[in-house]
């Protein structure tokens, strides 16, 4: 049990560090909401679940290759750039029926964290250093069934990390002014933006080298 919980501590030290998708909950927390902030961490989950078995079943090598990571640089560079500047533009709209919102729904919002997680080649070399040295080292001390169960355990803990982002942000949302709000989105954009440029340098340089 406590083995499991030391996983679970894992998965939320690996959510913690201010990333791309920590960015865009807080936007859309205090925005849009509780659900709209917690439909992107749950979209950013489905991509850590996408990498995590991709390590797991040995798929990850194919990553290494040149045209993969191009690829991946320049889509990253598309959805993170793509989806900073949206949250400049709608600074401080104000939070609305999805069905009035212009495009804000809980689905786009679930697609943009999955994409924006799925897209980012830092998250997926994140992994495969993280999760394929755990891998390692816990098939040689456990079984599979114990493998899998120490995996849950860091899901559990971004799920968890997730939840309180999502919970942080929609809760901050009604102490701001609107002022304050606006300059919170514009903020979080230009930090969405930063990353979508050093991707697109990162692209920049497997195309001249």
């Amino acid at each position: 049990m406590s083995v499991f919980i030391s996983y679970i501590v894992l998965g939320l030290s690996l959510s913690a560090p201010m990333g791309p998708i920590n960015a865009l909950q807080l936007d859309k927390g205090i925005r849009l909401g509780f659900w709209h902030a917690w439909l992107v961490g749950v979209g950013g989950m489905a991509a850590d679940a996408v990498f995590m078995l991709l390590i797991y079943f040995g798929l990850a090598q194919f990553v290494d290759t040149p045209i993969v990571q191009l690829f991946l640089w320049m889509f990253g560079f598309f959805v993170l750039v793509y989806t900073g500047i949206e949250s400049v533009v709608k600074a401080g709209a104000p939070a609305r029926d999805s069905r009035q919102s212009g495009g804000e729904t809980k689905a786009k919002s679930f697609r943009t964290g999955f994409f924006m997680a799925i897209s980012n080649p830092l998250s997926i070399l994140f992994w495969l250093g993280i999760y394929g040295s755990i891998l390692a080292e816990t098939t040689e001390t456990y079984q599979g069934g114990q493998v899998l169960i120490c995996s849950m355990g860091i899901f559990l803990g971004i799920t968890l990390w997730d939840f309180a982002m999502a919970s942080v942000a929609a809760g901050t949302g009604k102490w701001f002014s609107g002022r304050i709000i606006r300059w919170i989105s514009i903020i979080s954009g230009l930090v969405l933006i930063g990353f979508g440029i050093y991707f697109g340098v990162k692209a920049a340089g497997i195309l001249l080298s």
